[in-house]
This record gives structure tokens, C-alpha cells and sequence, in this order.
């Protein structure tokens, strides 16, 4: 039921303002690789400033920021807003503008329309809609960078939360702290293409790098070398037996853990042995598997392998994990969400899993802050593809259930 206080706050997520503003985010450049994401933070910003919110800029490398936009509320525990200003690189196959922001037939077309700029629209819609009401936390949209890569922006901004939770004397080692007012989050919403559906665990994700070591010498000759493909060609055939293994412990949300090897790299030419072999393997990972065991398990059974007696060496590094997370569906977080969205005209789907990580993982781990995943736009059927879209209609009920969730929650 929503009431008539509620109903004015919903009545304030202005359409026309949520499109134009979706628009100047994807007119941005953020494509990462490279790191573009400053044309897309300073866009997010000036509208930000020009809705008359807290702004603030954290330098992560150079020319690539953090940004955390806040709606001040009272000093009890406060609501996150969680996004990425990156988006990954355009790829082929486009028939539109991948940067135009085309609006056609109720759609806003263009290279992170769904993944994720439209959140991120939503997200500052929301805030807009909640100006003058009086709560008792803050709201605080974190646009963070680098989220389609390595994570170092929600790395760095776990890492200054935490700090600033110590130097106000909290507790750093991550139950619920935030970065504002002094309080603590009562949860996190991150603002993911989820198709409207509230989903509380999403698995992780990991890069596991494997490179290989041989000696080269004339093809002609082979047993004068030592071939650093071969040894690869037995990691990968280990690597397709552990993803085996794995899919017969499936989790009951989220499926089963994954192995793929996406990339393989090595040899100069037909005629010589190769010396050097490099592959990169993705590792999905379930609520509390540790990165660190699944890269020993993969060593040992590498080792198992006895490529030194090939004349072969191995390293092996994790350059990149990303944890799983799993909240409770009777958490306060998940039913007050939930029901908002259902309020705002959401699809009604059942609580869900996703196969898919995001940044939320890193929130619920490290600052042991509830997390859900719920946005507009589709990770299966828009995200990363050519003509990326999302539904204008998806803008409006993410908007209104970000509002409705912050009134309920800090009302």
C-alpha cells in the first residue's frame, strides 16, 4: 500500500528528466579498456551539481575519479546506491550510434545503455525525487570506475570507507560501516540490469593467469626444445576436467561454479618450438569459496601434471577476483525492495540469483553491508551486445523503487 506521502515522492521521479539525463551519459565516452570513464564521470557530476547534490570527485589513477553523490539525510544509518561509469568497448555489429543516444519506439540505444548508465540514471532520479523529505540516513549514489576490468574503484573505495570508519573510531573490519554522516549503511542496492527482478546472490568471479615456460629450437627438430604449447594443451584439458567436477556441485540459486579458458597466446612461427605460452582462464566463484584456495587448487593440480619432466615450467597468478555474495531473503534490505518494486510497478518476478558479478560482492564481504542487485535494462539480453538499449518504461519503476525503498527505509 503506498501512502499518500509516498505516492508525492513517486509522483516527483520526472520522466523527461531520467531520458535526458540517460542520454548525456551515453553521449559520454567510458569505455574500458582504455579507462574512459572521465567524460562519463563529469557528465554523471554536472547533472548531479545542477539537481543541487553533494558532490564529490576521489582521484583512483589519473583522469580516472570516483564519485560519490549524496542526499543528505539525518546521522542514523543511511542507503547505498551502488554503480560502475565504465562501460566495455564497443564492439562490432552496431546499426546505431553507440554514442548517440537514440530514443526511438520507448528505448534509449547506446554502448551501456542497460550496463549500466540507465542505473545510474535511475539512481540520481531517485535522489531528485527524495529532495526535501526528511530522513533518518543519508542516500549516497557511489559511481565507481573500472568495474568492467580490475575493480580498483570499488577496491579503493572499500579500502576509504573502512579508513574513514576507523579514523571516526568504528569498527574496520567491516560490519555495516559507511562513508557518510557517521553512520552505517542499512544496505546496498546495486544498480545492475537485472530485467526489474530483486536479486539477492550473485556469484563471484576470477581471472586466473597461467604462463608457461619452454625452450624453443628448430621445428625440425623438436625434442631439442621443449614445447611451451603442449604444456598449455594439458593445462587447459586439467582445466575443462575441474569445470567437469564443478558442475556437479551446482549451488541452488546461483548454479554451478565455472571454468573458461577465454584466451591463448603463444609461439613465433611454424617452424619453432615454442619457448612461451600464456592463457587466461575466468573462474566463477560461489558465496564463500576463497580465491586464494581455488588458485592453490589449480597449482596443485597443474603440479600434478609433472611438466618439469617435459622441461617445462609454470606460473600461475590471480590478477583479478571479484567476490560472490548471498543475502538472506527475510533481510530487511530484500523485503522492503522487493515490495517496493512490486508498489512502483515492478514485474513481480520471484527473488533471484545471478549468474553475472558485480560490485556488490565487495560491499557485502568487506563492509558486511547487505547487498541486492535491481536495476533497469538486461544483463542476458542487452548488456555487452551490439544496439545496446533500455526501456524508457524500466527507467521509470528503477527510479521509483530506489525512491520508495530510501522512504521505507529511512522514513
Amino acid at each position: 500500500m503506498i501512502t499518500p506521502a509516498e505516492q508525492a515522492v513517486l509522483d516527483r521521479v520526472d520522466e523527461q528528466l531520467l531520458v535526458r539525463i540517460t542520454q548525456n551519459l551515453l553521449r559520454a565516452p567510458g569505455q574500458n579498456p582504455p579507462g574512459e570513464e572521465a567524460a562519463t564521470v563529469s557528465a554523471l557530476s554536472a547533472a548531479a551539481i545542477e539537481l543541487d547534490l553533494d558532490v564529490v570527485a576521489t582521484r583512483v589513477e589519473p583522469g580516472r575519479d570516483n564519485l560519490t553523490i549524496t542526499l543528505a539525510g539525518g546521522n542514523g544509518p543511511g542507503l547505498l546506491l551502488l554503480g560502475h561509469t565504465d562501460v566495455v568497448p564497443i564492439g562490432d555489429g552496431w546499426t546505431r550510434d553507440p554514442f548517440g543516444g537514440e530514443l526511438l519506439d520507448g528505448r534509449i540505444y547506446g554502448r551501456g545503455a542497460s550496463d549500466m548508465k540507465g542505473g545510474l540514471a535511475a539512481a540520481l532520479a531517485a535522489l531528485a525525487a527524495l529532495r526535501g523529505v526528511e530522513l533518518s540516513g543519508p542516500v549516497e549514489l557511489a559511481a565507481l570506475m573500472d568495474e568492467e576490468e580490475t575493480g580498483k574503484g570499488i577496491r579503493a573505495y572499500v579500502e576509504a570507507t573502512r579508513r574513514d570508519a576507523t579514523a571516526d573510531g568504528g569498527d574496520s573490519g567491516g560490519s555495516g560501516v559507511g562513508g557518510v554522516g557517521g553512520g552505517s549503511w542499512l544496505g546496498c542496492i546495486t544498480a545492475e540490469p537485472t530485467d526489474l527482478q530483486t536479486i539477492i546472490g550473485a556469484r563471484g568471479d576470477s581471472y586466473l593467469r597461467v604462463e608457461i615456460h619452454g625452450k624453443s629450437c628448430h621445428a625440425g627438430n623438436p625434442a631439442d626444445g621443449a614445447n611451451a604449447i603442449y604444456g598449455a594443451a594439458a593445462v587447459v584439458a586439467e582445466i575443462e576436467r575441474l569445470h567437469a567436477e564443478l558442475a556437479e556441485a551446482p549451488h541452488p540459486l546461483l548454479g554451478a561454479a565455472t571454468w573458461s579458458v577465454g584466451q591463448i597466446q603463444g609461439g613465433t612461427g611454424g617452424s619453432i618450438v615454442p619457448a612461451e605460452c600464456v592463457l587466461v582462464a575466468d573462474r566463477r566463484l560461489l558465496p564463500g569459496e576463497s580465491p586464494e584456495a581455488v588458485l592453490d587448487d589449480l597449482k596443485a593440480r597443474v603440479a600434478a601434471l609433472e611438466l618439469e619432466d617435459r622441461g617445462l615450467s609454470v606460473e600461475l597468478a590471480m590478477p583479478m577476483e571479484m567476490p560472490a555474495f548471498l543475502t538472506s531473503a527475510d533481510t530487511e534490505l530484500v523485503t522492503v525492495t522487493d515490495a517496493a518494486l512490486a508498489d512502483a510497478g515492478g514485474p513481480r518476478l520471484p527473488l533471484g540469483g545471478w549468474t553475472a558479478a558485480c560490485d556488490g560482492g565487495f560491499v557485502a564481504r568487506d563492509l558486511g553491508v547487505p547487498v541486492v542487485v535491481l536495476g533497469p535494462g538486461s544483463v542476458t539480453d542487452q548488456a555487452h551486445r551490439a544496439d545496446e538499449s533500455v526501456g524508457v518504461d524500466e527507467l521509470v519503476v528503477a527510479a521509483r523503487t530506489y525512491a520508495l525503498t530510501a522512504l521505507r527505509l529511512l522514513g
